[in-house]
């Protein structure tokens, strides 16, 4: 049994997890531009895979998935690793990372309603509230003055992300009412071999064999992607929801979307754009407002986020 970390170290590892995921955006946007969503997806599991198996194994972690905890390998991996991970790939095709990020970073606001349809969670006044404080970020996003709707290409590229976000929720829901068996970092190598495995799959019959055009740039972005930021992120996470309370780790966790864009415009030279920052704002005060004050939803949602 790992013990747990001392605040200070835990902090230090929230941090890079923060920071893992919130540089994830543009990663996955550049990885995007050399190749398919599908394959740059397969290829990012398949390499978080091959780091986990012997993390897991020199922790003593890695195990055969019990029977109770089958399903939960199976909704993560599909609805999580394949569905949220190959839209918003797909979606960043067409979007810049920083609008990406904010309708990523919607997904609590669809867990407070889908808890409250398929769980009977009670919407409190103050969820309530946040839930409609975060939906007016959304309102900012999509409004005329701000975003283009006879673009085709962002339209597309907006509804793959939401629909991501959708597929987000609907994992998280299920992971908050799952009896677990086994940690969730000892089901992570299996979710994401599974993901793999379906992605290359569905790539194979779609796309046909991957066409790559391989430089030391494309290596390491993959490298990044598939090791640092879901690798070593789920690794650090887990060790942070040990030695840190939950709603202490939700609300570091905010700071990710806000990195996001900030490495968006860093890296990829994105405008800073004031709409973009309100609809943030918006989102993050909902959230906060709303859900983080529920220590059980923030923690699924940070069990269940994988960058």
């Amino acid at each position: 049994m790992v013990k747990g970390l001392s605040p200070r170290s835990a902090a230090a590892l929230l941090a890079i997890v923060v920071l893992a995921w919130g540089t994830n955006w543009p990663v996955t946007k550049m990885i995007v531009h050399d190749m398919s969503p599908l394959w740059s997806t397969a290829l990012r599991c398949a390499i978080a895979a091959l780091a986990l198996a012997p993390l897991l194994w020199t922790q003593g972690n890695f195990i055969i998935p019990k029977r109770g905890d089958i399903p939960m390998v199976f909704c993560t991996a599909l609805l999580h690793m394949v569905a949220f991970s190959a839209l918003v790939a797909a979606g960043l095709q067409f979007v810049l990372a920083g609008r990406a990020i904010v309708l990523g970073y919607t997904t609590p606001i669809w867990v407070a309603i889908g808890a409250r349809i398929f769980l009977s969670e009670n919407i409190t006044k103050r969820r309530t509230i946040g839930i409609g404080i975060g939906l007016a970020g959304l309102v900012v996003i999509f409004s005329s003055g701000v975003f283009d709707w006879s673009d085709h290409n962002a339209l597309l590229g907006s509804s793959l992300i939401v629909i991501a976000a959708f597929c987000w929720a609907a994992n998280i829901v299920y992971i908050k009412a799952h009896k677990w068996v086994s940690t969730p970092f000892q089901l992570v190598f299996w979710q994401v071999l599974l993901a793999a495995g379906v992605l290359s799959t569905i790539a194979l019959f779609t796309e046909g064999a991957p066409h790559i055009e391989w430089s030391t740039r494309l290596a390491g972005l993959l490298l990044y992607s598939g090791i640092v930021c879901t690798a070593l992120a789920h690794w650090a996470m887990t060790m942070v929801n040990r030695s840190l309370p939950a709603v202490t780790t939700s609300l570091g966790l905010l700071a990710t979307p806000v990195l996001g864009i900030i490495s968006a415009a860093l890296v990829l030279n994105e405008p800073l754009e004031p709409s973009l920052f309100l609809a943030m704002a918006l989102i993050i005060g909902g959230i906060t407002l709303g859900t983080v004050a529920d220590g059980r939803a923030v923690q699924a949602t940070a069990l269940a986020k994988p960058g």
